[in-house]
């Protein structure tokens, strides 16, 4: 959250508390929303005709982006013959421009972004007649993913999750590698294996198999979210298992293959050596983007074994007329996996959480397969939030997804 602007006149914007004149509180809500109804901090500095010293004490005076009710500046300083905002938000020009204010080398663009959101972005920088991707130098928030880092802009009203950050109150729950090999995938397979802090081999645990599990662990903080939960608990006690793939696309896209592992091989054997409750009610399968194909993919070979779904952002491509997607070649299997699912719907498990950002491509399939899921008796819950086909979103959702499949004492009381 910003600082108030004490470059700013005092007494200009008020609250219903009065006169904003404290130079380093935080604003509240309200205070964010009155700066909106009155002229932007970036148009009043324009209107001053700024000079270099100026400039200077409007960057040191704001945190970037610029949060001013639902009005968000984006500023970059520099000598550039073109700067463009690069988002990923589905349904906007992915490339905007910033404005070279007048007499000095500040670029800036106002975007309207709607309270709670979460967005991730890049500044594109044109100089000397080639261009260059960057973070915002601005801006201290990073979303990291497996292909590097975004900047983050925070709407009004959105924080990162206290649960999802390490609690030192928490009991940690411990890591433990191990291997498989899988003759339905010929090879060898390594895994995480979860274990809760208070894990006694004199009790029975659920059990929850996580797709791109490395993904979930490095960049949604899985970890902390399993022992916050836990700890309060708002899920039982549970055994995780963090699956990858070194071929994600081809086994995660409706495989065969992938789902005999899973089901006739790695539940099997965990179950010899923990102490699994074994039930459909006490399995789940968790997956994002392809991992939440693989999931379905893997419920729908084997339907009633696994009683719990958590399918976050799943592509979950179909066609209503011939049998290729404008997604490409790569989503054909997943054509016909949902395909089939479309023509012949039935009870796949007992409980299924979706989750989607209203800002990624793939909202229009996920919000087209939940009447499906609920249309066969199946127990559905549907989120939708306002961002990206990102880690930070399905981070998000965690918590509201897994205590719904997996309801603790704390939850059960409101249940």
């Amino acid at each position: 959250m910003k600082k108030r602007p004490s470059a700013r006149p005092s007494g200009r914007h008020r609250s219903s508390a009065g006169t904003i004149s404290a130079p380093d509180l935080p604003l509240t809500a309200s205070e964010e929303v009155d700066l909106f109804h009155g002229r932007l901090a970036i148009k009043e500095l324009e209107e001053s005709r700024p000079g270099w010293d100026a400039v200077n004490r409007f960057l040191a005076a704001h945190q970037f982006p610029l949060v001013e009710g639902p009005s968000v500046t984006f500023v970059w300083r520099g000598d550039a013959e073109a700067v463009n905002l690069r988002h990923w938000v589905y349904g906007l020009e992915s490339s905007q421009a910033l404005t070279r204010m007048e007499g000095t080398d500040l670029w800036y663009l106002v975007v309207e972004i709607p309270e709670r959101s979460r967005v991730e972005y890049k500044l594109e920088i044109h100089h000397n007649g080639g261009s260059r991707w960057i973070e915002d130098p601005l801006n201290p928030h990073r979303a990291r993913d497996p292909f590097g880092a975004n900047s983050v802009v925070h709407g009004l009203g959105y924080e990162v999750p206290s649960w999802s950050k390490h609690d030192p109150l928490s009991r940690a729950g411990h890591l433990e590698p191990f291997g498989f090999e899988s003759k339905a995938l010929g090879g060898q397979r390594r895994c995480l294996l979860y274990l809760p802090a208070r894990f006694r081999r004199t009790r029975q645990y659920p059990l929850i198999v996580v797709h791109d599990g490395s993904d979930y662990l490095n960049y949604a903080s899985m970890k902390n979210v399993l022992d916050n939960l836990i700890h309060r608990l708002e899920i039982p006690d549970c055994i995780v298992v963090f699956t990858d793939s070194p071929d994600r696309l081809r086994e995660y896209g409706n495989d065969a293959n992938h789902a005999k592992f899973l089901t006739e091989e790695l539940v099997p054997d965990l179950e010899r050596r923990l102490p699994l409750i074994g039930r459909p009610h006490a399995r789940a399968l968790v997956g994002a983007s392809f991992g939440g194909v693989a999931s379905l993919s893997t419920a729908f070979r084997y339907p009633g074994f696994w009683g719990r779904l958590l399918l976050q952002s799943g592509s979950f491509a179909f066609t209503d007329i011939g049998k290729h997607n404008r997604r490409g070649p790569l989503f054909d299997r997943v054509v016909e996996l949902v395909n089939a699912f479309r023509r012949h719907p039935n009870a796949l498990s007992e409980r299924v959480f979706v989750s989607c950002g209203v800002y990624e491509s793939l909202i229009y399939e996920n919000r087209s397969l939940v009447p499906l899921l609920q249309s066969t008796g199946m127990q559905v819950k549907f989120v939708e939030a306002r961002d990206g086909h990102n880690w930070e979103n399905w981070r998000d959702r965690l918590r509201e997804g897994l205590s719904w499949l997996f309801p603790g004492p704390l939850m059960m009381i409101y249940e």
